[in-house]
């Protein structure tokens, strides 16, 4: 079994090995599914004070990182990983991340994860070594680090064994475009509310049916956008009815 590689081009190791010791992505390292290795951009910094960043041409605030010890750490990261391997800068600018882009990345033999700071990198660093950006959110935060632990643990979830269950992938929210359905454990009544008794009757057809109708119901409530964008099948436009007209007579928020 050949490992998933990844490499990570950033200033702060520590963030990314305590994220890479824990969960599903600590096991999937143990049991060598996933390969992992850091490259800092202050190791190959020239000055005595390992300088990485500058200010902006230009003027503005915040500084920006500067490009020769980014591109070193780069082109030492593309070695530690399979050819094939995109090199991809979490930005404000890039595409959305979304589960869609988590399969991509899985099914290729690895990837390099820029993690920017400051007010970002210069463009000629992105122009010469960036094959790809991806941002997570219209937010910010303090540094790419995080958004590389996110990109790093959606596509890691995709990787053949890392998962104990493989329907655990299959059924998780935003897999087929539609957000996850209500999960329930015991005890039946927890004391103000019970649990569906659909999921208590032991009719693995009808379980299936409530589970898929909840989905939809929960995607047209929430995201009510992502429908617009698929084809929906007789069956699934029927359940998504019955949730609605149900809604309509009994939107009080209990369990249906």
């Amino acid at each position: 079994m050949d490992a998933y590689r990844a490499a990570l081009v950033g200033l702060f190791p520590e963030l990314a090995s305590t994220f890479l010791d824990v969960g599903v992505i600590g096991r999937a390292v143990r049991e060598g599914r996933l390969a992992y290795s850091h490259f800092n951009p202050r190791d190959y910094a020239t000055d005595v004070r390992k300088t990485v960043d500058d200010r902006p041409f230009g003027g503005g605030p915040g500084m920006v990182m500067m490009v020769e010890p980014l591109r070193l750490a780069t082109r030492d990261a593309r070695q530690a990983v399979p050819q094939g391997s995109p090199v991809i800068l979490l930005s404000p600018q890039g595409r959305r991340f979304d589960q869609r882009a988590a399969a991509e990345l899985a099914g290729l033999p690895g990837l390099v994860l820029i993690a920017a700071r400051y007010e970002g990198v210069d463009e000629r660093f992105t122009a010469r070594e960036v094959d790809d950006e991806l941002s997570i959110g219209d937010y910010v935060i303090s540094g790419g680090e995080l958004a590389a632990a996110v990109v790093l643990d959606a596509v890691a979830r995709l990787i053949p064994g890392v998962l104990g269950n493989p329907e655990s992938a299959a059924s998780e929210s935003h897999v087929d475009g539609l957000l996850d359905y209500p999960h329930y454990t015991r005890p039946e009544f927890d004391g103000e509310d019970q649990a569906p008794p659909v999921l208590l009757s032991g009719d693995h057809a009808a379980v299936a049916a409530w589970r898929r109708r909840e989905a939809l119901g929960r995607t047209w409530r929430r995201r009510a956008g992502a429908l617009l964008d698929r084809e929906l099948s007789p069956a699934d436009r029927e359940l998504l009815a019955s949730y609605i007209n149900e809604s309509a007579t009994n939107d009080n928020g209990t369990p249906r």
